[in-house]
């Protein structure tokens, strides 16, 4: 597990509670308002889990956690970053945020504390950008975040230092997923194809690809197709979740179309076929030849018709879910549930899927093991699972 390897332990407080003066189902709409601080629900039952709410978020994209403080920074996708601070319960604000191309699939999309984050303060965060002529088009961008207090965060000096390309009509599958290699010293990020299909076959542009990165946004040295210094991977659809392994592989889990969600191991310079083959078909019935009819091309370890609709992903790497340790667990939207994967060298298999009634679009794992998610859309709740019992 990659993202929250410094997340401290993360529970609400006794005082916390005792201080609380708002519902779990609180949210902060006006930074004028000041700090709210939200009570801990009851703990309740769900699958496997036992469950608290921690508030909730207005469309919730992604989140990450501020290593040294345990604080899970949020963002929506309208353009906000909050976060929420599990040992007093309180909600903050963030400012300084880029302005996003709003619309569609498109806004405020990532964000991840850099490796060196507690020397160096850098973050990092993706977003749709519009461009000329109704175009737009994913970017990354790079910052400073500063703390001064426990209400308050800003995002200086943010300037964008990698942009997918080209930038194209309409508002959808930007990807803009961010994750780095486990040595700290690469940035990998999702480029979906912006529902233009071929382009992902065409390596002159970035479109349809996973990009590995200096820390810097320049392409990193020794990527693996000639045409196009930035690209690791091509052939991708929409990619909603990336996380390295236990072993420091990379996997991802992609959107297919009407069927064919993938959930893929990736390798350097490999073309995951789309759209030549999906398992799934086209929207409007339209067939398309199956993964195995292209067995030179990179196979999924898993796809799923019906599909799962997935977002984040993540590998546990905690003991609370000992059993479960090094499987990944996926976010799912359309099946409203919790996916669980197991690894099994470079092959893969579900072998559960949690029913949690909404929409998932964000799943952590603290380093006590404890789960935490985000629901979908208006309203998303945070929650914490635990085992149950």
């Amino acid at each position: 597990m990659t993202r929250s390897q410094t997340f401290l332990a993360l529970t609400l407080s006794p005082a916390a509670l005792a201080l609380a003066s708002c519902s779990a189902a609180a949210s902060v709409e006006n930074p004028e308002d000041g700090p709210v601080v939200v009570a801990a629900s009851d703990s309740y039952q769900m699958g496997p889990f036992t469950v608290t709410d921690h508030g909730t978020f207005d469309r919730p994209w992604a989140a990450d956690i501020e290593p040294g403080t345990g604080n899970i920074f949020i963002t929506e996708k309208a353009g906000a970053v909050k976060f929420y601070q599990p040992t007093s319960g309180k909600m903050g604000f963030v400012s300084g945020v880029p302005e996003v191309d709003l619309g569609g699939q498109g806004g405020l999309g990532d964000i991840a504390f850099a490796p060196d984050y507690e020397e160096s303060g850098t973050v990092y965060l993706s977003w749709a950008e519009a461009g000329e002529n109704d175009t737009r088009g994913a970017v990354l961008g790079r910052g400073k975040l500063a703390c001064e207090d426990q209400e308050s965060c800003e995002i200086s000096d943010m300037s964008v230092i990698w942009r997918q390309a080209p930038k194209t009509t309409g508002r959808g599958h930007y990807s803009h997923r961010i994750v780095f290699s486990p040595d700290g010293e690469y940035l990998f990020v999702a480029s979906g194809d912006r529902q233009k299909m071929q382009p992902a076959q065409d390596n002159s542009n970035t479109i349809g690809t996973i990009v590995r990165l200096n820390l810097d946004g320049s392409p990193a040295a020794g990527n693996p197709v000639e045409t196009n210094a930035e690209i690791w991977s091509y052939g991708h659809r929409n990619i909603l979740g990336m996380d390295f392994d236990a072993q420091g592989r990379l996997w991802d889990v992609e959107h297919g179309p009407a069927g064919g969600d993938e959930f893929n191991l990736v390798k350097a310079g490999a073309n995951y076929g789309w759209p030549v083959v999906s398992d799934g078909n086209h929207y409007n019935g339209d067939k398309i030849p199956n993964n195995a009819t292209r067995p030179e091309l990179a196979q999924s370890a898993i796809t799923w018709t019906p599909v799962i609709a997935p977002g984040d992903m993540t590998f546990l790497d905690g003991t609370m879910f000992a059993d479960w340790k090094g499987d990944a667990l996926i976010a799912g939207m359309s099946s409203n549930a919790l996916v669980h994967v197991k690894l099994n060298g470079e092959d893969a298999s579900e072998v559960a899927r949690y029913d949690l009634e909404n929409r998932i679009r964000v799943v952590l794992e603290a380093p006590d093991g404890a789960i935490w998610i985000l629901e979908d859309g208006e309203g998303g709740a945070l929650k914490r699972l635990i085992p149950k019992g």
